[in-house]
């Protein structure tokens, strides 16, 4: 009887043993990656946020950010291989922003990586009227590539570029003069504090993201089981449109949803893109590449806009109020080298071409105007000011003169 439930049994036995050495060397090499030591794998806190997140209703959370990502990721990880970065520093990505391209912080961070706008601009990320480039998922993250080989490079260890990048070269270097070494487990030291709370969180967490990430076991047995065959080539390609050019236009040229598009673009401030010389790069799926190479040619924007003839008394902040468009939209739009117009000169207004030429009603948008804030907007409109946040898609409180807000739907 003993014989045959041995014999019964044992292969489950064996089984279950080989799994638990599988995931443990996994998570040995996972930690490898980031130059941690083995015996981190017992660390309590990091253990803690580990099972807190891998709960069922956790974990399905999880996994709806990495699906929501799925796009994209391909796209990631090939940029920070081809920087030699450690593929794992995905979830650096994750613990920054949870994949969202539109992640604002109270602290003016924005973005995938969640840049700072001085810490964006030196590492060449636009950010101007019409783009916020700390939202372009590929120029951002060719961007974090950057800024953390430099780090690593800095400092020699890939847990300390993690935690430089999270707290500041400068903060870590006094944090590892302080305490006398680079160690781990010396800096996440509680009671003598070498680094900030959050940064000795944030590393932990950025190791059980990525553990939970490579958990093939949930995914087999879940409704995610597709992100097991994720491909790693991108799933996205970038087009140039010409200056100005509409994307509601390339939506309908390609077939592609404009909510979609958007998506992917999400730097973009306006649903055109800028009125620069040399036109400008943007992100559609794979699968329509061809299609935009058969379909695709520059049209002439008095083509695709409203076209207005200047009169009597008309100058650049009349327009825009009548359109709904920033004055200095219309400047860049039309070239002009100063604010002076003359009569019957044709203009172009970066709204759709239909749009009946009168004016628009004011209970439906408002210019910004000098001293405005959101609370004041939302009493004299009656409107919140988290419904305003919500119908101009703003994270934060700043809105600037010229600007263009929908007062209700």
């Amino acid at each position: 009887m003993i014989k045959y439930f041995l014999l019964l049994f044992l292969p489950i036995l064996l089984s279950a043993n080989l799994t638990y050495v599988f995931n443990h060397n996994k998570e040995v090499a996972l930690l490898e990656s980031f130059d941690i030591e083995a015996s981190f794998l017992y660390d309590p806190i990091m253990n803690q946020m580990k099972t807190k997140k891998s709960t069922i209703k956790k974990n399905k959370y999880f996994f709806k950010a990495m699906d929501e990502a799925y796009t994209f990721i391909p796209a990631i990880k090939s940029i920070l291989a081809k920087h030699g970065i450690p593929p794992e520093f995905l979830y650096l990505a994750m613990a920054e922003s949870n994949f969202s391209t539109r992640a604002y912080s109270k602290k003016r961070a924005s973005g995938l990586w969640q840049f700072m706008p001085a810490t964006g601009k030196i590492y060449g990320l636009k950010i101007d009227e019409y783009v916020d480039e700390r939202r372009d998922l590929i120029k951002s993250t060719e961007a974090a590539a950057k800024y953390l080989s430099q780090l690593h490079k800095r400092f020699g260890k890939w847990y300390l570029a993690a935690i430089a990048y999270n707290c500041g070269g400068g903060r870590l270097n006094n944090a590892i003069r302080k305490a006398g070494s680079d160690e781990l487990s010396i800096l996440l030291d509680p009671k003598k504090k070498y680094i900030p709370r959050e940064s000795r969180f944030y590393i932990r967490k950025i190791v059980a993201l990525a553990m939970i990430g490579q958990d093939e076991q949930f995914l087999m047995h879940s409704e995610y089981e597709h992100l097991l065959n994720r491909a790693n080539a991108y799933s996205i390609s970038t087009v140039r449109l010409s200056s100005g050019d509409s994307i509601r236009r390339l939506s309908k040229m390609i077939g592609i949803p404009l909510i979609e598009l958007k998506k992917l673009n999400r730097h973009l401030k306006y649903d055109f893109v800028p009125p620069y010389a040399k036109g400008y790069d943007v992100y559609i799926p794979y699968i329509k590449l061809n299609e935009f190479k058969r379909k695709y040619t520059p049209e002439p924007m008095k083509n695709i806009y409203k076209v207005h003839v200047v009169k009597s008394g008309d100058n650049l902040s009349k327009i825009g109020k009548r359109y709904g468009v920033s004055y200095r939209v219309i400047k860049d739009f039309n070239k002009l080298k100063n604010y002076r117009l003359s009569l019957r000169q044709r203009l172009i207004i970066p709204i759709d071409s239909r749009i009946k030429s009168k004016k628009i009603d004011t209970r439906h948008y408002y210019m910004v105007k000098k001293g405005d804030t959101l609370e004041s907007i939302s009493k004299a409109y009656k409107v919140s000011v988290q419904n305003l946040k919500l119908q101009n898609h703003l994270r934060g409180s700043l809105i600037r003169i010229g600007d263009r807000l929908k007062i209700n739907e």
